[in-house]
Parts: C-alpha cells; structure tokens; sequence
C-alpha cells in the first residue's frame, strides 16, 4: 500500500468515525473493517487475494478446522480470584501428576507423559508454580503448546486477564474508569493470591502479560524478591509502543496515529452493530490477523485459525477500551526488579507489534538475561514456533533450579547456539 493510499484509507475511516451515528454506521461490514485497516493497512494485500477464493469454500474451511483443530482443548482445575475492584478472574490450575510405577502406565488421559519425561524428567522436586500470563484479544489458551509440554511435571496456572477470555467484563471499565497496565499487575496479584499464595513463582509473559508482569513488579516489589525464581518475558515491550509503525509507510502510521484512538472509542461505542461487521468481513480479519500474528509463510492452516478464534472472540469494546492503556505503558523502571533472578527475554524478528528492538531494551536493562530473536517468527511466536519457545522455557526452568538439568536432557540444553 502507497504512502498517499494509506492516507486515503484513513481519511476515510475517519470520517465514518466522525459520523458515528445511525447512518454513518449503517453499512455495519464498513464499520466492522475500519479497525482492521487501520491497524494493518500494509496487509490489504494478503485480504484482497483471500477475497478471489470463493466464499462459501473459505467458510467450510474455517468450520473443518474449528471442528478438527485440537489447539485449546486443554482444562486444568478451574478457580477464580476477585480483583480489587471486584472482577471475576478466571483460572486453572495444572497439578504435578504421580510417577508413573516402574513398568506401568501413564495416568488416564495422559498417553503423551512418556515423552514429556524424556524431556523434562520426573515431577519436578521443587514446589515452584508457573504464572503464564497471556496478551492483548488473546486468553490462556494461547499458551497450549507450552501447556502440553508441561502438563504433570510442573504446577502450572493459566489465567483470563479482565474482560478476556472467561474471566468477567472490568468493572472499573464497565462504569467508565479507563484501563491501566496497573490494573492488570493488581489482577495478577489477585490471582497469584488465591490460585499460588505460597511457594516460589516462575512468571511468564506475552504481549500485555509481560507488560503485566512489570506492573505486577513495580507495585508489590516484596513479592518478586522473596517469591519469583525466574520471568520469561516473551513478545514485549516496556514502554514506547506509541513509536512502532506496525510495518506502515510514515506518512500511513502518522495519519494513524492520529485517528486510531477516535475511532477506538467510535466502533466501541457501537459494539453490537461492529460485531456484525467484523463476521461480514471475516476473510479481511483472517488475512490481516495472520500478517500481523505469524511470519512463516508454512504455518499450519489449523494453528492461524485457532489464532484467528481467539483474537475474534475479544469484543470490540475490549479492544478499544484497552487499547490507550498501550500508549501509557512504561515500565522500564520496575525492571531492574528481575536483575536478581533468571530472566528469559524472546521475541521474533519480524514482530510488527512489539517489535524486536523492545527485548533489546529490556535487556539492557538486564544485561545478565537470555536475550532470544527467533528467526522468521512474528507476534504469535510461542504459537508459531512452538518448540523453540518450550525448549527455552525448559532451560529457564534448570537455571532457577526448579528442575533438575538430569531431567531435562538436550531439550533445554543451556549451550548457546550460533547467532544467540
């Protein structure tokens, strides 16, 4: 897309914002795209080539893979913690499962443990838990494939930030009080308090779950230094996300950046209409949402699917009401409160939303971290590189001692590899 063709698309969706009301929302596909465009203007190309393949074809193809996909699947324990402004926050919890006795079986349900422990060994003798928190339109079941991996030989909880997922809708949010990544340290705080209130943590982070993280750090520092082993901060940024360009020519992100929050709060304000028009256009979102979530060209068609489920299952009053939390955040200061433990920084190198360069600052900051750019990985790396993600996630594991590096063979090998 051209610089001035990138202004015209916004300069049109800003009108529709301007004129929000009966009719200037009455083709609802228009105003389902807007966001879409306007956040990936530079993938228009990859939308209008789906749009050449016939229609129907591409709707039995979304609903093939739905009904054959395994991707989110996995339950653990449900709980639920109460924020400090009285939200429901949703959890699971994944227990350490039994050895198996020489010469039996697995657990029922269980078939994959054989290799797991190949892997990572038997139960983990330390009673470490393991926080993942997940990002922006996404839920826990982002995290399926380290779930897998894991699933038995470590406790493990998977949460729902506010409003995603199933935990409840804000209600700070819901009674006009604007979102801040503060709120979401406290609700992770919330959880931790009731799904791991004693032991020591190993916190992983995507996207906003890193950003979390640093939140949850900056306002209970007495909590890292006594509880936290090790972090993973995978795909994030501590602040200055209002300079990343989303892979838009200049004159195209400036024009964006200009008109993005107005039409947030525009589109949020006629959710019921928009949701309408985000499924009219739903090849348009498939096709931006890959762009910006995977870079390989081979990905499985199920995984860009499973993704493409979850970022269309966030409302779009969710994402408008979090998304000026994003230009707010910085958090470099509370970083210095992991320089103390283990710390695994990753990110892929084609990340058109949380660019590359944002783990390179967070590592200078924590010059003693692993710093980790996977090659040809976009956003969605713990989904697109899924192994790679794990077997680092593994070594983090060993070097803060919550597993015995006996158990965890060349999986989580902590030789550096060429180009790390």
């Amino acid at each position: 897309m051209s610089e001035s063709s990138a202004e015209a698309v916004v300069a049109a969706t800003a009108n529709a914002a301007g004129t929000a009301g009966a009719a200037g929302w009455r083709r609802a596909g228009i105003a389902g795209a807007a966001i879409g465009v306007l956040a990936a203007g530079a993938a228009a190309g990859v939308a209008v080539e789906r749009l050449t393949v016939g229609r129907g074809m591409r709707k039995k193809a979304r609903l093939a893979l739905d009904a054959t996909g395994p991707y989110g699947s996995l339950r653990g324990t449900p709980g639920r913690a109460v924020a400090d402004d009285g939200t429901e926050l949703y959890y699971e919890v994944d227990e350490v499962e039994a050895e198996t006795p020489a010469g039996g079986t697995p657990p029922e349900g269980n078939a994959s443990a054989p290799r797991r422990r190949r892997l990572f060994g038997h139960k983990t003798p330390v009673p470490v838990t393991v926080v993942f928190s997940h990002g922006y339109c996404l839920g826990q079941d982002s995290w399926h494939f380290q779930r897998a991996a894991l699933r038995g030989l470590v406790r493990a909880v998977y949460w729902d930030q506010r409003s995603h997922g199933r935990s409840g809708r804000g209600r700070s949010q819901a009674e006009g009080v604007p979102l801040g990544i503060d709120q979401l340290g406290r609700d992770l705080k919330a959880v931790i308090d009731a799904a791991a209130p004693e032991g020591p943590l190993v916190l992983v982070g995507h996207s906003m779950g890193g950003m979390t993280m640093m939140a949850l750090a900056d306002q209970y520092p007495a909590l890292i230094r006594d509880r936290v082993a090790a972090v993973a901060l995978i795909g994030t940024s501590s602040g200055r996300l209002a300079e990343v360009d989303f892979g838009l020519p200049v004159a195209g992100v400036n024009a964006v950046r200009r008109v993005l929050p107005g039409l947030l709060r525009a589109l949020g304000s006629q959710a019921e209409l928009v949701e309408k028009g985000r499924r009219a256009t739903a090849d348009l979102f498939a096709g931006l949402i890959k762009r910006y979530s995977f870079s390989s060209r081979d990905v499985d068609p199920a995984v860009a699917r499973f993704a493409e489920r979850l970022i269309e299952s966030t409302p779009i009053d969710v994402v408008a009401e979090f998304y000026p939390a994003f230009t707010e955040h910085d958090k470099s200061g509370a970083l210095p409160a992991f320089r103390d433990v283990p710390v695994l920084i990753l990110a892929g190198d084609k990340d058109l939303v949380t660019p590359g360069t944002h783990s390179e600052a967070i590592a200078d900051v924590l010059p003693d971290a692993e710093l980790v750019i996977v090659p040809d990985a976009g956003h969605l790396v713990m989904l697109e590189h899924p192994e790679t993600v794990t077997d680092r996630l593994a070594d983090l594991l060993v070097r803060s001692g919550t597993v015995p590096p006996a158990n965890v063979g060349g999986h989580g090998s902590t030789a550096r590899q060429p180009g790390r």
